[in-house]
Parts: structure tokens; C-alpha cells; sequence
């Protein structure tokens, strides 16, 4: 096992140090929390934060600011910051050091895969999917790949909470083509016109959603998680018909399924036919009528759907504790 971890988190919009504090931001946070907690009971953990003013050390995590000294940590995980990674390269020639990616990286980015390869650094996506995706976006030469999910909690299970046959929900945030959600909602209307669309919202971005469709739509605001477990396990299914957001993950979906609550998005697109579960819709949701007879079906028998245990909380650990644990530091 490593003698220290120190995730660097240079993007986050405010500091953080609590699960029970994560209003406005997203499930990378969330995320980082939940893999730091769990593994301080058996090794030094640091969480550094570019928007921290003041060391802490809370539940075993020591919170710090960001720039820190990060010696005496011989693992360096750099939350998406590729070029931050290859700069703690140049200071920290004898650690570890990955980028823990979140996201798909923008064309102006071409240059990560030689450089991080060259940096040896290694990249860990949070899907096979998303590591696949990488693996063509760096062609010439890419950096070592290591996959490891992102958590859903180990609790997470259905329970005999009735399904509304006219509630869908929305859990994202509304760049994540919420726009292209409600106009196929508008179209569903006049074949189910007692639907309703609750929108959640994690609330670390404002995004205009312009819509015309105004009938059966709920704004639900930003919603603690056990709140947010109420409403999946209420609807009929996580409603996403849409084209232009990818997920490398997807962890609402994740969290949906486990619960019992199918999804409905289109197959393809980002890690989705990675994560859902079989009882989910993967389909073309340009096409209306696919996804009328998806809702009409799960609406006389709601489809069966459960955890991924892959992606319980004790299995990603697991994952984090075998990488590791991997002998060499620099080859990881």
C-alpha cells in the first residue's frame, strides 16, 4: 500500500471537507470524498483544494490548501488537470502521480497523451468506456489507462415504494441536455397527457434551458442525496432522451438503477451502455415513437433493474486499494 495519498483538486467552485456539505457541486466532488474517507482508515489522505484558505483534518482526511508541499505523499492524484500533473512531474520525479479524469478532454487538448506519457503518468477514467474513448482521442502514443467506477452507496437497493406510471425524472444538471428532454416531453404529451417531468438540478452551473413546453413540468431545485433517492425510487424512470451531453460515467444512472428505477437514454453516447442496467432503454431517442412504447411497456410492467455491483462503494475501493498496492510506484 502507498505511504500517502494526495488528490489535488484544482477546478472545484469552493471548498469542501463533508459529505453532508456538497450544495453546488457535482458528483466528482461528492465522489473524491467518498474514495478519500475510505481509504484514511488505512493510509495518510490529503484532499488539497485550490479554493481553500485553512488546513483541517476531518474523519482521518487532512483538508488543505492548494498550492501545499506535497512531500511526504508518494501518490499525487490530479483531479482532471492534465498539464498540473505533468508540472508536479518536474518537482516530484520519484512519486506516483495519475490524473483522475472526469471528463472527455476538448480537442485542444491533443498533446495530453505524449506528454503524460513522457511525464509517466497514468490516467484513470472512471469507465471502460471513457478509457476506450481515450485511447482514440491520444492515437500516437497514450499514457498508461487504468479504469476504476465511480461509488454508488452499498445500501442502495429497491424497496416496495409505489411506482407513479406518469412521474419521469430529470437528475442532472441542465447542460447536460435538459433542453432536448422537455421538447421530446412536449411530444409525449398528447399520448400520455397526465405526464409529469420533475427537473432536479445539483445547482454548480446556471445554464439557460430556453423551452416552450410548459405543461407537466416540475423544478425540483437542488436536492439533498436521500431527497434525491426518494424521487428515483417514485418515478417510472430516469427520463434522458438526449444526444448532445456524454457521460464517462453517468453515476445518476447508476444511483437510479439501484434503486429500481429504469433509464431511458440514448444508446452510444458517452459510458450509457456501459452502466445501465438491462432493464434500462438504450435506444434512439430521436425517435418519438421509441420512446413512447419504452415508457407504454414500463408503465403496464415496470422492468426489473438493480446495482451494478461493480459500482458499490466497497468494490471501487477495493479498485483503489489494488492499484494501489501495485508494487512499483512508477508503473501503475
Amino acid at each position: 500500500m502507498a505511504d500517502g495519498v494526495m488528490f489535488i483538486d484544482s477546478f472545484a467552485p469552493r471548498a469542501y471537507d463533508s459529505l453532508s456539505d456538497m450544495e453546488g457541486l457535482g458528483g466528482t466532488e461528492s465522489t473524491i470524498m467518498h474514495i478519500a474517507l475510505g481509504l484514511a482508515p488505512d493510509l495518510r489522505v490529503a484532499i488539497a483544494q485550490s479554493q481553500r484558505e485553512t488546513a483541517e483534518t476531518r474523519d482521518g482526511v487532512a483538508f488543505l490548501p492548494f498550492p501545499t508541499d506535497t512531500t511526504g505523499f508518494d501518490t499525487l492524484i490530479v483531479i482532471n488537470s492534465w498539464k498540473l500533473a505533468v508540472k508536479l512531474r518536474k518537482e516530484r520525479p520519484d512519486a506516483r502521480i495519475a490524473v483522475w479524469l472526469h471528463v472527455f478532454p476538448g480537442k485542444h487538448n491533443r498533446e495530453l497523451g505524449n506528454a503524460l506519457h513522457q511525464a509517466d503518468v497514468t490516467v484513470i477514467p472512471v469507465s471502460h468506456s471513457h478509457g476506450d474513448w481515450l485511447r482514440a482521442f491520444c492515437p500516437d502514443q497514450a499514457p498508461r489507462i487504468h479504469p476504476i467506477y465511480n461509488p454508488i452507496p452499498d445500501d442502495l437497493a429497491p424497496d416496495d415504494t409505489p411506482r407513479d406510471p406518469n412521474l419521469l425524472l430529470f437528475a442532472s444538471a441542465p447542460h447536460k441536455g435538459l433542453d432536448q428532454v422537455i421538447a421530446r416531453f412536449g411530444k409525449l404529451l398528447d399520448r400520455f397527457p397526465d405526464l409529469r417531468l420533475e427537473i432536479a438540478d445539483p445547482g454548480y452551473m446556471e445554464w439557460p434551458v430556453p423551452h416552450e413546453v410548459e405543461q407537466g413540468l416540475v423544478w425540483l431545485g437542488t436536492l439533498r442525496q436521500d431527497e434525491l433517492f426518494r424521487h428515483y425510487r417514485r418515478a417510472l424512470c430516469l427520463f434522458m432522451p438526449q444526444t448532445t451531453f456524454a457521460e464517462t460515467f453517468g453515476l445518476v444512472i447508476a444511483e437510479a438503477n439501484a434503486v429500481g428505477c429504469p433509464a431511458l437514454l440514448q444508446t452510444g453516447l458517452g459510458a450509457n451502455d456501459e452502466v445501465a442496467c438491462p432493464g434500462s432503454a438504450l435506444i434512439d431517442v430521436t425517435d418519438i415513437d421509441a420512446i413512447a412504447t419504452a415508457l407504454a411497456g414500463w408503465r403496464d410492467k415496470p422492468p426489473e433493474c438493480g446495482a451494478n455491483p461493480a459500482f458499490r462503494l466497497s468494490a471501487v475501493l477495493d479498485a483503489w486499494r489494488d492499484w494501489l498496492q501495485q508494487p512499483d510506484a512508477r508503473r501503475g
